[in-house]
């Protein structure tokens, strides 16, 4: 006995038949002999009673009523499989799986462009082989150069953007020197000008020839003796330790202004230097690459040349620091990536500068030239001075040595 009528079977009824026969209601003329149940079945055709997970009523209260499987002879029933239920569970692990690998590519893309980055950079100066070194100060001074090394440039190049032949010593000359100071108390740049009368400390040359100590322009120091003996001698005559160096020739600053697509000048009278090459009207406008590096080698139309010239370089880097941030460069891998090559392959530091302190020297040149900090320069007795090596800039050394004590104590500096 199967427990089924006579004539029926589990494999010919159909499946909602069978779900509604066994709930105890009457099918083709078959009627159960009892409708209540007491303990164990009463008589051989008597249907057990439904388990409770077979119940019609609480497969409707779930969705749908549950596939009956045939029973095992004993007057017992297996459950079959229920009705599957929505799986909100699987839409959170889609999302999550989604989300890791998100994450694992940014991390894969972010540390491949660090290697790249990396790799572009020439790490040549070597500050800590600086002999007589002040004491180290409280923040982070950065040693920016400007570099007019021509080396990467052809004659026609050195013709078109106005800055002659390199033939003034074995480094070139630097018109753009600058300290960044890093601190507790907001950020401050220092210019340096060019002309600035200062001593330049005894030195070993290349060639293993001594020179004794010196007094000249500032810039003549880069011209013998590169960023190595700029940095000694900033250090000489400032009293600031110099944690970082970071130089920066002409063709790499022309082919990053390039690659931003050019920045936006505004000027408050027309300018016209035939020795820079600089002609520009007054007014905002947009500068190229070789624009760009007239308009901040530009000086003797200002009527302090080079603390004119300080000035032109400050509001330029203003300019760079607005446009590299704008998310048009930095969400834009065609012209955030040719950017950095640009500025990295030219660029030359310190064998201890990482990419991490490159990264802060930017965001601080940036809160800089956004307001954020302070720009100044060091103050001067006489803009003409004359010397053996022409006018030069005598500082006022009173004020100047105050200057430097705030720096190096990492107090607040005024503008």
């Amino acid at each position: 006995m199967n427990g089924w009528p006579e004539g029926w079977s589990e494999d010919s009824e159909p499946e909602g038949a069978r779900a509604v026969s066994q709930a105890g209601r009457p099918l083709g003329g078959y009627a159960p002999q009892s409708q209540q149940f007491s303990g164990a079945p009463q008589g051989p055709t008597a249907e057990p009673p439904l388990p409770p997970q077979l119940s019609p009523r609480r497969a409707a209260a779930h969705g749908g009523v549950p596939r009956q499987v045939r029973g095992d002879g004993n007057g017992t029933y297996r459950a079959g499989r229920p009705a599957r239920p929505d799986r909100p569970r699987s839409w959170r692990k889609r999302i999550g799986y989604g989300l890791l690998a998100l994450v694992v590519v940014l991390m894969v893309t972010s540390v491949g462009t660090y290697f790249w980055a990396d790799s572009k950079l020439t790490r040549t100066i070597d500050l800590g082989a600086l002999p007589n070194r002040p004491p180290q100060d409280t923040g982070t001074n950065y040693l920016i150069a400007g570099s007019d090394n021509r080396g990467n440039l052809t004659h026609a190049q050195q013709q078109a953007l106005h800055v002659g032949s390199d033939n003034e010593g074995q480094f070139g000359n630097s018109d753009t020197m600058m300290i960044l100071h890093v601190g507790s108390h907001g950020d401050t740049l220092l210019s340096l000008p060019r002309d600035s009368y200062v001593t330049i400390p005894a030195f070993t040359g290349q060639t293993g020839k001594h020179y004794p100590a010196s007094k000249h322009k500032l810039n003549v120091a880069f011209s013998w003796g590169g960023g190595q003996l700029l940095a000694q001698t900033v250090e000489y005559n400032t009293g600031l330790h110099i944690d970082r160096y970071a130089e920066i020739g002409f063709g790499g600053f022309v082919n990053l202004v390039n690659t931003l697509g050019g920045v936006n000048m505004c000027l408050d009278k027309p300018i016209k230097d035939k020795d820079s090459g600089a002609d520009f009207k007054a007014g905002c406008q947009e500068f190229n690459g070789a624009q760009s590096l007239a308009f901040v080698r530009e000086r003797h139309q200002e009527a302090n040349q080079d603390l004119g010239r300080e000035k032109h370089q400050q509001q330029f880097l203003h300019a760079v620091a607005q446009q590299t941030a704008t998310p048009g460069t930095l969400l834009n891998p065609f012209k955030l990536y040719p950017a950095l090559g640009a500025g990295l392959e030219t660029l030359s530091v310190d064998k201890s500068m990482s990419l991490c302190d490159l990264a802060k020297l930017a965001l601080a040149m940036k809160d800089v030239s956004g307001g954020q900090g302070t720009s100044t320069v060091v103050p001067v007795a006489n803009p003409s001075y004359p010397t053996a090596d022409g006018d030069s800039l005598l500082w006022n050394q009173t004020q100047a040595k105050t200057l430097f004590s705030k720096l190096q104590n990492d107090d607040p500096v005024a503008g």
